[in-house]
């Protein structure tokens, strides 16, 4: 549902369309499923504008931007484990369902201890932006989330961190994804303005724009998903595939005659629902 959204968002407001394979999670990425989600794609009519990319192909341009934070004095060194963060007892965020970070290693590391994690140095104050779906957002970051990780402590890059270096590098302006990730933007923006200057960028740009759809839950309220056993897409019947997501959307169902007539008759209703910011 939401590769559809920003496909027709896109295509809505005269921009590009960009895929971005977000397999930085190595551990958690299944062989060949980067070549069945493209397929599903192509089967549904949604071709990428330009080169494809792979954020697990683009490990040295991170590490360039935590050196980066490195030297600005914003990321530092963590030694803390799951279990001392836990023993902090400090009240959990709706943010993040996680207590905030309690900035034990901010100021250093302790006598004797060894960083694990690197984390970016959140400072004060609050965070306010438009969603296009869901209005104004407010949130508090140093308080309700605290400096966050940006490279883990199995030395695998932060989602985080990844999505942002990447926006920054394809020049992205809008993005358009599930609400579930709605909670992670406050956090992005907060990086956004501080590496999309040089040497990362050639000139300064402000956060992308967002439009968060939101999920599609079973009954007990949980986001459909292949953890969740929801079943993948049927490509063998696409232009059905494509109606249920357009309903799931908020949509009336569009008298398509196939995949090309239905992403041509979609343009109109969302240009008028969302209009450029």
């Amino acid at each position: 549902m939401a590769a559809l959204a920003s496909y027709v968002d896109a295509r809505a407001h005269g921009g590009l369309w960009r895929v971005r394979i977000e397999d930085v999670d190595l551990p958690r990425a299944v062989p060949g499923a980067d070549r069945v989600i493209l397929g599903q794609l192509e089967a549904l009519g949604m071709r990428a504008d330009g080169e494809i990319w792979w954020q697990s192909r683009r490990n040295d341009v991170y590490a360039e931007a935590l050196a980066l934070l490195r030297a600005r004095g914003l990321a530092y060194g963590c030694a803390c484990t799951r279990r001392e963060l836990r023993d902090a007892a400090l009240p959990v965020s709706p943010v993040t369902g996680e207590p905030p970070y309690p900035g034990t290693c901010r100021n250093g590391l302790l006598p004797g201890r060894l960083a694990r994690a690197w984390r970016y140095r959140v400072e004060p104050g609050e965070e306010t932006f438009i969603d296009r779906w869901f209005g104004e957002q407010r949130q508090d970051v140093a308080r309700e989330v605290g400096d966050f990780v940006i490279r883990r402590a199995d030395g695998l890059w932060a989602y985080q961190l990844a999505v942002v270096v990447d926006d920054i590098a394809q020049g992205i302006t809008d993005v358009v994804r599930g609400a579930d990730l709605l909670a992670s933007t406050a956090r992005q923006r907060r990086l956004h303005r501080e590496l999309s200057r040089p040497p990362l960028a050639a000139t300064a740009a402000p956060p992308p724009r967002t439009l968060h759809v939101p999920l599609i839950t079973d009954g007990d309220g949980r986001k459909l998903s292949k953890q969740n056993g929801a079943p993948a897409a049927d490509t063998a019947r696409p232009l059905e595939e494509l109606q249920l997501a357009w309903k799931a959307l908020g949509f009336a169902r569009l008298p398509a005659s196939d995949v090309t007539d239905f992403h041509r008759q979609a343009l109109e209703p969302w240009h008028a629902r969302f209009r450029p910011a």
